[in-house]
Parts: C-alpha cells; structure tokens; sequence
C-alpha cells in the first residue's frame, strides 16, 4: 500500500505542474481502483462479498466439463486458472490444457478456468475481474486447489493456491525500456504510475495472496527477485503432449514463433546472408505484425531460394518440420520460458539460441544439446554452420537434447504442483 499512496498523498515532492498532467491524464480513478483492490485484498473479502460469478465478462469462463471416470478416481478437484484476451492462443494457454490433461492422468478432477484480460489500457478491469472470479467451485463441485499461471490469473482467491508463474505484464517490468521509448512525455508520466501500481499490486498478490510461487524458467525466477522481491522455486513446463519423433537430421534449420519483433526471426535471416552461413537453408513457420517486413528482408538480401517462409501451420506439420530438419533455430530476446526449445529436444534436435535469450538459453548448453551465440548475425551464422556442416555434431547434440526432455514429464509436475 505505501509506494501507491505516495502517488497520492498532495505533499511537497509534488509539483503543481505534475499534478496538473496527472489530473489531465486522468490517472486517479486508475490509481484509486488499485489502492481499493489492495484494500480489498488486505480485508481478505469473501467471494460472494465482492460479488464473484462463474460469469465472467471480458471472454472469461470455465472450460471443459466433468468426466464421469475421472470423478469416480479423482483425488483433488483443481482448477487451473489463466488469463487471456478473447481469441487469443498463446504459450501459456498450452501449458494450462497440458496440466489440466496430466492432472487428468493423475487422476485428479482438473478443470482450466479462464479469467479477463481486457487488453492493453484496461489492467485494471482485467485484475479487479480477475479478483471477484469465484474459484471455489466448479462444475459444481468445492475447488481443492488452484493452479494459476499469468497475469492476472494469479489474482483469484483460494486458500490452496500455487501460482507456477509464465509471466507478470513485461511491459511494466523487463520491457519498459522498450515499451517507454515510443511514448510522448505525458503518455510515459502516465504509464509510469499505472506501473507503479500494477507492481504494487503483483508484489502483495505474489507474497500475501498465494500459496507458493514456482517460476517456469530461472530468467522468471531472477525478474521476480530483482523486480519485486519475490522468491520463487524453478519448475520447467514439460513438452505438451504431442507424437515427437526423429526421422533423421535433414538439410535445413526450422525456426517456428509468432512473428513480432521479439522473437527476433530478422537475426536468422541476417545471418544467412553472411558467408559462414552461405550453404543453409531455413524454413519459419508462423505468423504475426513482422511477416511483411520479414518477407522484404528476405527479399532484399536475395535469400528467397533459401528461405522460406510457412505461414501458420498445423501442429502436426509443426511437429513434421521438428522431425526432419537439422536443428532448431530458436533466438528470442529474453523469452520467458519458450515451448520450442523443449518441443525441439523431444524430437531429439538441438538447438541454436542467443546468450540473451532467456528460457532457452537457461535450457540449452553450448555444445552438449545446442549451440548459443552472441546475439550478432556474425556469431549466429558461424552456430548455424557448426550445425549444418556436421551432421554427426547435429546428432549427437540431439542425443543430448532427447535425453534432457526425457527427464521433463507432466506427472512430475502434477505431483510438484498439486498441495492437497
């Protein structure tokens, strides 16, 4: 509570002038939402008290119904809970159904339970919707525990809940350098109190209003210590179930991502057109607000009998693509945690990635089941011809990385996750 009310408490550290464009900006009913969400959480309010329904607006609602079998042998009733914007797949909602399927396995009456996320400039909406979501129940039946996994999920209320962390709102925290950078001076003034508060918040409900916090990557564990103070243990998400195999070690490398500026695919493409990459051949599949300018990348470097670029693909021609290229070029800058990796390593590929990658730099070890790189066209084309020129070099990396999912299994992770 202390650091919001500095925001707003009409002492001497605060100019008239900044008051005016604080006024203007229209700031108070954000921060005033924030402080009474602390409020509310630190009065621990029942759910019928701040008026919780199986309801949920902003595309929020309970997935999936009860199985009779699985109901005879379950063991806990959980709910793993997730926010997300209305049509929008993303990681986490994989690693959500992937839980709830091994909880499933285990015998656990699991059901994925989806919170608001109203979209960039409506945080707050989304975290007091998220915080009135009754969790206690579902399908009818008292929730034993709840699993949640992004912002705001972690938000809900329950006296036995683990939040396994994929991410807090990067922009308010490892992204702010970039996301700043393209706001005018009162825009940033505002996004800078908004963030203020949104950490606020993320503070108490990761150190009061759970559990236990366990990160899915030690790049997550070490922004929670550093930007919040919170302490977390490191579980890794497993590959989702899918049927990975290895039908031999090809001649390309397959880089497979949503296209945006953060996965970084224009690092690949820069690097094939430098000599010491000059005979490899990629194929990217996905799609996103970077396609276009990727394309005229790959058309101005004159790479477009060597590149090629898929689209949105199926899963099971991602998983195809998986089996039969050389390796995985996968270089984001400071991902998360990233299911390509694991998903390459199940289908015995190493895998080429950048120091400053994150997740999968945390997974992958120069030489044993990869390759990592400076991030520099320069060093990540001579990773991808270490990869290319030797194909015994790619199998015994994939050997390695094949080895490593191995050790990565849902029931380990149901039985890490699950306290009841």
């Amino acid at each position: 509570m202390r650091p919001l009310a500095v925001w707003l408490k009409p002492d001497t550290t605060h100019t008239s002038t900044t008051l005016e464009v604080l006024k203007q900006a229209d700031l108070r009913p954000l921060v005033m939402s924030a402080v009474a969400a602390l409020h509310t959480v630190k009065c621990r309010a029942s759910p019928a008290a701040a008026g919780a329904s199986e309801s949920i607006s902003c595309a929020g609602g309970i997935v999936g119904t009860p199985d009779d079998k699985l109901e005879k042998r379950a063991m806990a009733v959980l709910a793993v809970v997730t926010s997300s914007p209305e049509a929008v797949e993303g990681g986490h909602l994989v690693i959500a159904r992937s839980l709830v399927a091994g909880a499933r396995a285990a015998g656990h009456d699991a059901h994925l339970v989806l919170t608001p996320d109203c979209n960039f400039g409506h945080q707050v909406s989304s975290y007091v919707e998220t915080w009135r979501t009754d969790v206690t129940r579902v399908a009818g039946r008292p929730v034993d525990q709840v699993i949640s996994l992004r912002f705001p999920s972690y938000a809900v209320r329950h006296p036995r809940h683990v939040c396994w962390l994929n991410h807090t709102m990067r922009e308010y925290y490892d992204l702010w350098p970039r996301f700043s950078r393209s706001l005018s001076a009162r825009a940033r003034l505002k996004e800078t109190v908004k963030g203020a508060a949104i950490r606020t918040v993320d503070r108490w409900l990761l150190s009061h209003g759970v559990t236990e916090v366990v990160a899915q990557s030690p790049t997550i564990e070490r922004r929670l210590m550093r930007d919040i103070g919170v302490k977390a243990d490191v579980l890794l998400p497993p590959p989702p179930p899918r049927p990975y195999r290895c039908d031999g070690y090809g001649d390309y490398v397959f880089a497979v991502s949503r296209l945006t500026p953060l996965k970084r695919l224009d690092l690949l493409i820069r690097a094939l057109a430098l000599p010491a990459a000059r005979t490899t051949r990629a194929v990217i599949a996905g799609d996103g607000e970077s396609r276009p300018a990727l394309q005229q990348l790959i058309a101005t470097l004159g790479l477009s009998e060597r590149v090629r670029m898929l689209g949105r693909i199926s899963d099971e021609q991602m998983v195809d693509h998986y089996a039969r290229c050389r390796a995985v070029c996968f270089t984001p800058i400071e991902e998360d945690y990233g299911f390509v990796t694991v998903e390459a390593f199940a289908s015995r590929k190493g895998v080429v990635t950048c120091l400053d990658s994150g997740g999968p730099s945390d997974l992958v070890h120069d030489g044993d089941n990869g390759v990592v790189c400076e991030p520099t066209p320069e060093a990540l084309a001579h990773g991808l011809a270490r990869v290319m020129d030797d194909v015994r070099f790619a199998e015994q990396i994939g050997a390695a990385a094949a080895t490593r999912a191995a050790s990565m299994t849902w029931a380990a992770a149901v039985q890490r996750l699950v306290i009841v």
